[in-house]
């Protein structure tokens, strides 16, 4: 780098470098997804001990070695951005949303207290007022952008735990048997006891029982304990199911409890249609976690928490500090270190914000109500393979299935036999007992020609297991 005085500052032309170089690698990166293999772990362990065991050098080694090593790196992975990767939840990267990312980074500013920056802090606060309004919060309502579901989904117990005052050892939560697992770390690492966490049955459709439910509540009280949250998913990450979020709504209401819906995943399809009517009741919650990484399709690391009342989210989260006495408070504009465990942290407003700039929101419309239209595809046609059991429709953009005659090990295989494919990579859980296959479209970049490339594997493969 530069020879200066200060070597740690690139001058005009090293900065144009670095940034032609490493966008040219995203550029051949991006364009080589629809070919690229859907996992190449050869030789992965190994060149991640190699990386490990490589010190940083004493002086400077040129860019293009430096960015050899990354490109090395990347290339030894599952291909999480592209079109074939149908596991667990995918997070399609949004190019447009990199580039806000690398504006908020090299800009440097802070945005945790707005009056430092209250241009930027304006824009991350336009966000969430525009997530408020898509969900029909009231006047009122705030949030905050986090890293992702999980952080989202502790700040929103731990705004359910102040409804306990200090003394809620004795409280109780309940969620479904379906709830994605950061519900239970939000509970614990919010201070409840291990036995605090209800989890409610499920019907056949996988969506929480809510008589179920509401003999859990009843039979708490009549212990001497107190409920005081219910978490209702909004998409589970086993099926994308949707519990029946306005017969929660009910119980909480009646019940003086809080609310929480988990839409980390089905949140954005509020954006359709179809979305908004099996989302209803979900403008009923106290609070609402979402992951633009997930259904608006941006990089990982982008997360949001609604709450219904953003002063109850500031009373939950906020201390004063004598060191941050000098810094005035904008009483406009919210500061987010006041919402939110972080003290310091990245203005995350341009992620989300310079892509609804720039395609506009019925670009992520549309891009959506495919998701919706290719799931049902695949089901359709899956479920025209006599070697497969498909129990599910999917109510979002999951479609789980296995071998109706197979057990775990047939299925493990299955599975085995299908990802070796590497034009599509699956992933599995455990759904009544037994090994289940999942696909997941949620992808941008994934289009009708491969979820049917991808019907055609699992059907040849489906067959060769029988």
């Amino acid at each position: 780098m530069s020879a200066g005085g200060h070597p740690l500052e690139p001058n005009p032309e090293e900065m144009r470098a670095l940034g032609d170089g490493a966008l040219d690698l995203l550029v051949r990166f991006v364009e080589g997804l629809p070919t690229a293999s859907s996992a190449d772990l050869d030789g992965a362990l190994e060149l991640g001990r190699e990386l490990r065991a490589t010190p940083p050098p004493e002086e400077p080694v040129p860019f293009e070695r430096a960015l050899a090593t990354v490109e090395r790196a990347a290339a030894k992975a599952i291909e999480t951005a592209g079109p074939g990767y149908l596991a667990y939840i995918p997070g399609g990267g949004l190019f447009t949303s990199a580039i806000g990312e690398f504006l908020a980074q090299g800009l440097n500013r802070y945005t945790g207290i707005s009056s430092v920056a209250p241009g930027l802090a304006a824009i991350e606060a336009g966000v969430i007022d525009w997530l408020c309004d898509l969900f029909d919060l009231p006047e009122g309502s705030g949030g905050i952008l986090t890293t992702g579901g999980s952080l989202a989904n502790f700040s929103a117990v731990v705004c359910a735990r102040s409804t306990l005052s200090e003394d809620f050892v004795n409280g109780n939560v309940y969620a479904s048997e379906q709830a994605h697992h950061s519900i239970a770390k939000a509970v614990r690492l919010a201070g409840f006891p291990p036995d605090a966490l209800r989890l409610i049955q499920c019907d056949d459709a996988l969506r929480m029982d809510a008589d179920a439910l509401e003999r859990a509540i009843a039979a708490d009280r009549d212990e001497g304990r107190r409920p005081c949250l219910v978490v209702g998913s909004a998409g589970t990450t086993n099926t994308g199911a949707i519990d029946p979020l306005p017969r929660l709504a009910e119980i909480a209401e009646r019940e003086g409890l809080w609310l929480h819906a988990d839409a980390a995943y089905g949140g954005f399809f509020q954006l359709t249609e179809r979305g908004g009517e099996r989302l209803v009741g979900i403008e009923r919650a106290d609070s609402i976690t979402l992951d633009p990484h997930k259904s608006m399709f941006l990089p990982y690391g982008t997360g949001c928490l609604l709450v219904r009342d953003a002063e109850r989210l500031r009373r939950a989260h906020s201390l004063g500090a004598t060191y941050l006495q000098d810094l005035e408070v904008d009483e406009d504009l919210p500061s987010f270190a006041d919402q939110s465990p972080e003290l310091t942290r990245e203005n995350r407003g341009l992620r989300i914000w310079l892509p609804l700039q720039l395609h506009g929101i019925g670009a992520f419309r549309r891009a959506l109500d495919e998701k919706l239209d290719l799931a049902e595809i695949a089901y359709e046609r899956l479920r025209d393979v006599p070697e497969l059991e498909v129990p599910w429709r999917p109510q979002l953009s999951n479609v789980a299935f296995r071998l109706r005659d197979g057990g775990e090990e047939d299925n493990r295989r299955l599975l085995e036999r299908i990802n070796a494919s590497r034009r599509i990579f699956l992933s599995s859980t455990v759904l009544d007992g037994r090994y289940t296959l999942r696909i997941s479209v949620l992808s941008h970049r994934t289009h009708g020609d491969r979820i049917e490339e991808a019907v055609e594997i699992i059907r040849t493969e489906a067959r060769r297991a029988s």
